[in-house]
């Protein structure tokens, strides 16, 4: 594409900083398409600016959110990157703006996510922390509070992290997407990971049992 271009890219692509430098050197504007209530494609101007591929290998797996209201945003713009990625949001709450506690929604997700209903599970409030150590209060829960695309990817590498924990005021929309997208994709490695990985669930079952 020429200096001074316009790319249009699809909702859910993921934006990588190399992408962001290239861009920027060629002087290219990025907008990302949008589609409107009655289906016709659209766009706006991206936060940032992105030329890698879109998300893909969802297969309709099952992803509960939750988020009290300081969250409350950024849960809906993730919900629809979920879908155009091919997951399948389960939207546990909140559903607006209006003053709830944290707890509530980050213990509804990781029971979601312990008892099977959910492959994976988002929690979102305003800073990240108060959830994650909710949602870690479940048996079975691994929840971790990331806020780059290093912790998403070791937290689902080296502690098979089930639940992504991330706090709205302190991450742009733009970042939590791409926090998002390389935490689904991650594997867990196993191999030494998972001894440790065992010792943190036999921690979980020597708690249940005194």
């Amino acid at each position: 594409m020429a200096a001074g271009g316009e790319l249009v890219v699809a909702p859910g692509t993921l934006v990588t900083p190399l992408a962001r430098e290239e861009a920027a050197a060629r002087g290219i504007s990025i907008k990302i398409e949008t589609v409107a209530s009655g289906g016709t494609a659209s766009s706006g101007v991206a936060g940032g600016t992105s030329l890698a591929g879109r998300t893909t290998g969802g297969a309709g797996r099952v992803v509960a959110l939750g988020a009290d209201h300081g969250g409350y945003d950024l849960k809906e713009e993730l919900k629809a990157y979920l879908q155009a990625w091919g997951y399948t949001p389960l939207d546990l709450g909140t559903s607006s703006r209006e003053p709830v506690d944290y707890p509530d929604f980050a213990e509804a997700v990781a029971n979601a996510v312990a008892r099977g209903d959910a492959w994976r599970g988002v929690v979102i409030d305003s800073a990240g922390i108060g959830s994650s150590i909710a949602a870690n209060k479940v048996p079975g829960a691994r929840a971790a509070l990331c806020y780059d695309r290093a912790t998403a990817r070791n937290s689902r590498e080296h502690n098979d992290a089930n639940i992504l924990s991330m706090g709205a005021r302190l991450i742009a929309p733009e970042a939590a997407r791409e926090i998002l997208a390389a935490w689904l994709e991650t594997k867990f490695a196993g191999g030494r990971h998972q001894k440790r990985v065992d010792k943190i669930v036999a921690i979980e079952a020597r708690q249940r049992k005194s």
